[in-house]
C-alpha cells in the first residue's frame, strides 16, 4: 500500500516519539513529531497536516488530561478538517470520551497495539479525505437498526457519540432511570461494534444473589449449590 498523507505526533516522551516515527513512517508519506504542543499553531500554518496523534498530558505531575482537550479544541478551531486521534493512558478514557464530544476522531490507549494504532490512524486519514468506509457503514447500515433515533437537537449528539465509541475498545457506562432505554442503547452499541457477529450477554445484576454471584458469572462445578448440575 502506497504511503499517503502527513501525520503529526505530539507527545512529551521522546522514546515514544522515536518508536512511533519508525513504525508510522512505513505507512505515511510524512511523519512529524513534536515533544511540546506549544508550536502546533505555527506548524499548522506551514504544513498541510492530515491527522494528529495527540497526547493528553504534557506538564510534569499533571495528569488531568485538560491540556490534551485544550489543544484538541485549538486544532479544530484553527483547522477543522484535521482529524485528531487522542493518545491516552487507561485512566484517561473518560476524558478521551469527552474528547470525542469535542471533535476527536478516535483514541488510542497506552500501551498501544501497533496494528490497532496503524488501522485507527489510516481510518482517520481516510475520513479526512471523505473516504472512511466505517463511517459510511455506520451512517448507512446494511442491517436494520433496532433503534429509532429521531432527529431532535438532544438526540443527534447522542447518536454521534454512540457511533464513535462503538468502534473503540472502551468500557462504556450507560446511566438512566428505569424505562429510559439503557438496554436498547447498549444493544445498538453492540450492533455497531466490531463484536457485532458475536453474542451480547445481558445480566440483570439485581436478580443475582450475593452468594451465587461468582458462580453465575464465572461458572461452577457440579454440586456447588442446589441444582448445580454441570
Amino acid at each position: 500500500m502506497a504511503k499517503q498523507g502527513t501525520l503529526l505526533v505530539v507527545d512529551d516522551n521522546r522514546n515514544i516519539l522515536t518508536s512511533l516515527q519508525y513504525l508510522l513512517e512505513e505507512y505515511f508519506q510524512q511523519v512529524i513529531t513534536l515533544n511540546s504542543p506549544v508550536t502546533i499553531p505555527s506548524l499548522l500554518q506551514r504544513e498541510a497536516i492530515d491527522v494528529v496523534l495527540l497526547d493528553m498530558n504534557f506538564s510534569s505531575g499533571i495528569n488531568s488530561g485538560n491540556e490534551g482537550l485544550y489543544w484538541l479544541r485549538e486544532i479544530k478551531r484553527l483547522r477543522p478538517q484535521i482529524q485528531v486521534v487522542l493518545f491516552t493512558a487507561y485512566a484517561d478514557i473518560n476524558l478521551a470520551v469527552t474528547g470525542l464530544k469535542d471533535g476527536a476522531t478516535d483514541f488510542i490507549v497506552k500501551p498501544w497495539d501497533n496494528a490497532k494504532l496503524v488501522q485507527t490512524l489510516q481510518e482517520a486519514y481516510a475520513k479526512a479525505h471523505g473516504n472512511e468506509k466505517k463511517g459510511k457503514q455506520a451512517s448507512q447500515p446494511t442491517e436494520k437498526s433496532s433503534m429509532y433515533w429521531g432527529n431532535s437537537s438532544v438526540i443527534r449528539p447522542l447518536r454521534l457519540l454512540v457511533e464513535k465509541v462503538s468502534t473503540t475498545d472502551a468500557n462504556i457506562l450507560i446511566t438512566g432511570e428505569n424505562g429510559t432505554g439503557k438496554d436498547m442503547l447498549a444493544r445498538e452499541i453492540h450492533r455497531l461494534s466490531p463484536r457485532r457477529n458475536g453474542p451480547m450477554v445481558a445480566v440483570d445484576m439485581g436478580a443475582i444473589t450475593e452468594s451465587l454471584f461468582e458462580s453465575e458469572l464465572f461458572g461452577h462445578v457440579k454440586g456447588s449449590f442446589t441444582d448445580a448440575h454441570t
